[in-house]
């Protein structure tokens, strides 16, 4: 059992309950505010005409090269997603997070000082295989050390962090294009540096989740973690329910475990645990949120508002900065709400409002094509591309990154939190390699195909997904246990925000057992298991 220790001989420098989530909550944002950084960091970029001269990307005749080198920076987060749970698993969330960093911090070095197209090329497959990595496991880490109360709080905090590095970048940016030459990309790639080093800086001594040290049979240091999370003994009651609680869902996953033959060849041993249903709902979420047209516009909003709307590259920067204050600021919003409307509610909305944005954006882009005084009907678009981003903010931007850590059982949770990770990376891959080239070939029928999308999304959220606000992560495995049916709507207790009766009974009636115990010896080892 490795626990790290203060000068003063306490594990994680001392820090237990709340003080010890906000550490754990502040590397995860970093983390986060880091991915949301590098995500609109290439905006700038690849209208930066030194950047452009230096790699040979000017001209019309370079479209498909300057989207292959923008997008190959998804193909990287997919195979670091994939990574992540062929190896992650066994590392553990902590070390993966640190070797997702160390990789990242190399490519931001290949990509800042590149001189040539290959070297990007391999930068941004690089620093694409750390992020990978990252966007896995810090969410992992997050909604394995928090209480149920505040999972989806921390969870959509993260993204609001991720929003604010997409938006600091984006002022950058701005800031960065008066000065031009080099340094206006230069110095906006190399300032990933500053959330590393607070990576470097806080990960190390941080508490390993204590589902991922008891499903590694480390039991003794697990309940350690759990007691110094909740400030409380490692005989207390509670802790000793938590401990049996997540004991129970190991020892009956293990017992129903489908191996990646089997759920890839849909051949059923036991599905009682609705493995192959929890594993396409958490990958669904990230299919639907990239298919809903996000990076579009965080790679290329800037791109978008000179061909399509017709603004100056100057106005078109700034703008595109202005949003990103406006996006955080909504996507604040998303934090209270996530637990109040839930998981379904913040996705329906969501998804209600990018729909009609892009209908709106169709319509004025059709008629700006034909008008004679096109520029000014063109203009009005630039209000609805802010309100898809106010609309995405305050749902599909943070809800696919909670959704597939709480819906998946513990031993499959790395595994479907990759699988959802890697379908966002490689359906981004599609999405920002064809976006330059469709806009120039078809315009505005370009929009048409999101808006679509959108549409088609909304019933599929409606009766397919249950809710899994303000229930513990036992409480969603026993939900699997009793074989639901597929639609979630025949069911109150499916798609009630409030946490369920049932399972405030259950933990009340096991608390007051291990209270009658007095705790559970640590010394015997074992979680007992109950049905």
């Amino acid at each position: 059992m490795v626990l790290t220790i203060n000068r003063n001989g306490k594990p994680y420098c001392g820090f237990t309950g709340g003080w010890l989530v906000v550490w754990i909550t502040i590397a995860c944002a970093t983390d986060m505010t880091l991915f949301g950084y590098d995500q609109g960091l290439f905006s700038g970029v690849v209208i930066s005409n030194d950047f452009l001269f230096i790699h040979d990307l000017v001209g019309p005749t370079k479209t498909k090269t300057l989207s292959t080198v923008t997008a190959i920076y998804d193909i990287g987060c997919f195979f670091g997603s994939i990574a992540a749970f062929t190896l992650g698993e066994r590392l553990g969330r902590i070390k993966s997070i640190l070797y997702g960093t160390a990789i990242m911090a190399i490519g931001t070095i290949l990509c800042a000082s590149s001189f040539s197209l290959p070297q990007i090329f391999v930068g941004r497959v690089v620093l694409g295989i750390g992020n990978g990595i990252n966007t896995v496991s810090a969410p992992l880490l997050q909604a394995e050390t928090a209480n149920s109360r505040w999972r989806g709080r921390l969870v959509m905090l993260e993204m609001l962090m991720n929003i604010g590095g997409f938006m600091v970048v984006n002022w950058i940016n701005y800031g960065l294009s008066f000065a031009g030459g080099a340094i206006s990309w230069r110095l906006p790639i190399a300032l990933q540096f500053v959330f590393i080093f607070i990576l470097f800086g806080t990960v190390p001594w941080l508490p390993e989740s204590p589902r991922w040290l008891m499903s590694h049979d480390r039991e003794v240091e697990a309940v350690q973690v759990l007691a110094a999370l909740e400030n409380k003994t490692v005989n207390d009651p509670y802790v000793s329910t938590l401990r049996n609680e997540i004991g129970y869902s190991i020892h009956f996953e293990r017992e129903n475990a489908m191996g990646w033959l089997q759920l890839i060849s849909f051949k059923k041993k036991n599905n009682c645990t609705k493995t192959v249903r929890r594993l396409l709902l958490g990958a669904g979420t990230q299919f639907m949120q990239q298919f809903q047209g996000i990076n579009i516009m965080s790679y290329y909003l800037p791109t978008v508002l000179t061909t399509a709307v017709g603004t100056t590259e100057e106005m078109a920067r700034l703008l595109t900065a202005c949003n990103s204050v406006v996006y955080f600021l909504f996507t604040c919003m998303s934090v209270p709400l996530v637990e109040k409307a839930g998981r379904r509610g913040l996705m329906m909305a969501s998804t209600f409002g990018q729909f009609f944005s892009f209908l709106v954006i169709t319509i004025l882009l059709r008629f700006a094509s034909t008008l004679p005084k096109g520029s000014s009907v063109a203009s009005a678009s630039i209000a609805f591309f802010f309100l898809f981003y106010i609309s995405f903010g305050l749902g599909m931007l943070g809800v696919p990154w909670l959704y597939p850590t709480e819906i998946s059982s513990l031993p499959m949770r790395t595994k479907t939190a990759a699988l959802a990770t890697a379908t966002n990376w490689i359906c981004n891959f599609v999405i920002v390699e064809i976006t330059p080239i469709a806009i120039q070939n078809i315009g505005w029928r370009f929009w048409i195909v999101w808006t679509v999308f959108n549409a088609a999304f909304l019933p599929v959220i409606y009766f397919f997904y249950p809710e899994t606000a303000n229930r513990t992560l036992e409480d969603i495995d026993a939900y699997y246990r009793t074989n639901p049916g597929l639609i979630v709507v025949t069911d109150p207790d499916a798609i009630c925000v409030e946490r369920p009766v049932k399972y405030i009974v259950h933990e009340q009636e096991e608390v007051q057992k291990n209270a009658d115990k007095g705790g559970v010896n640590m010394d015997k080892g074992g979680a007992e298991h109950h049905e």
